[in-house]
């Protein structure tokens, strides 16, 4: 049944790619990826793709720019080598927060992003998460949007939280927190930002909602440097929860984040492997990471056999 269908891996985030591999059933594509002394990147695929069914897992996570440079490359030498269709398996898709023009003389780099994909010769993507689900349309290709709430959901159903409220840092994020609050069958709450008048970046932040001697489940898409969750965490605190957890689908964890984790009321920050653990966040004993690796296998082989994916999301 997967005879013509191929999978390759960058080097972005090599386990997750490993893993999916070994759920598909289908092992990684002998690839060499290198960068010349003049810090130009090489690909040759070392295998005959012609007429195949190409999944290149490739999340455009940290170094983000030598990621996508990859990325495109690969797509190059796959469609110069006559592969049937290239489907880019991209989980955490960077550049994501500029998408939208909310200054004067700024790109939408999301765009940007999804413009050089098709240009290059991706027939499909495949992502998760996506920060803002508008970026769909960026493309003129088939995009298929994948969603970690299901994942979440039933580890935290597992855990029997006692009277869980699921919290959202924002109104930007009230749509995600809401689809999960549905699947644990409990409450909502917001946070409110508001910048005081005549001092320069200070907010006051408030919870729209009932947190009150409740586990507040903290969720977000991105966490980067962690300090919009931790300051949701502060206001919490002083609401009487009894426990704060969080959940991220994406764990960039840039700059001081995990330092950061560790010294804020969040008792465990949840993520996914859509961006590979830093050596320091591996090693944080609040982080707990959950794989996708099995929801992409799956989404990998109804794509190849032209099935709905519908399934993915219940």
């Amino acid at each position: 049944m997967y005879s013509k269908l191929k999978l390759i891996s960058g080097h972005a985030n090599l386990p997750l790619a490993e893993e999916v591999a070994s759920y598909v059933g289908v092992p990684l594509t002998d690839i060499e990826l290198f960068k010349f002394s003049n810090d130009e990147s090489f690909v040759k695929i070392n295998e005959n793709v012609r007429g195949a069914d190409v999944f290149i897992i490739q999340p455009t996570c940290r170094p983000v720019n030598d990621n996508l440079i990859d990325l495109l490359i690969i797509i190059d030498a796959l469609k110069r080598a006559s592969a049937q269709r290239i489907n880019c398996v991209i989980p955490y898709y960077g550049y994501a927060r500029s998408d939208k023009k909310d200054q004067p003389r700024v790109p939408i780099t999301a765009k940007l992003v999804a413009d050089l994909l098709t240009v290059a010769g991706a027939n499909r993507v495949v992502t998760v998460d996506l920060h803002a689900e508008q970026i769909q349309g960026f493309f003129s290709i088939p995009v298929d949007h994948l969603y970690a709430i299901p994942i979440f959901a039933k580890y935290f159903q597992n855990m029997k939280l006692e009277n869980p409220v699921v919290v959202s840092p924002d109104s930007g994020g009230a749509n995600r927190a809401r689809a999960l609050a549905k699947r644990l069958n409990c409450g909502l709450a917001i946070g409110d930002k508001r910048r005081v008048e005549n001092i320069d970046k200070t907010e006051l932040l408030n919870i729209i909602g009932d947190v009150t001697d409740k586990t507040a489940i903290l969720y977000d898409d991105i966490i980067d440097t962690g300090n919009s969750l931790i300051k949701v965490a502060d206001v919490l605190k002083t609401k009487n929860v009894k426990n704060i957890y969080a959940a991220c689908t994406h764990g960039v964890l840039s700059g001081s984040a995990v330092k950061n984790i560790n010294n804020s009321y969040i008792e465990k920050l949840f993520i996914t492997n859509t961006v590979p653990l830093t050596e320091e966040a591996a090693s944080c004993t609040k982080i707990v990471q959950l794989s996708l690796a099995d929801m992409l296998a799956r989404a990998i082989k109804k794509i190849h056999t032209e099935e709905s994916l519908s399934v993915l999301f219940n």
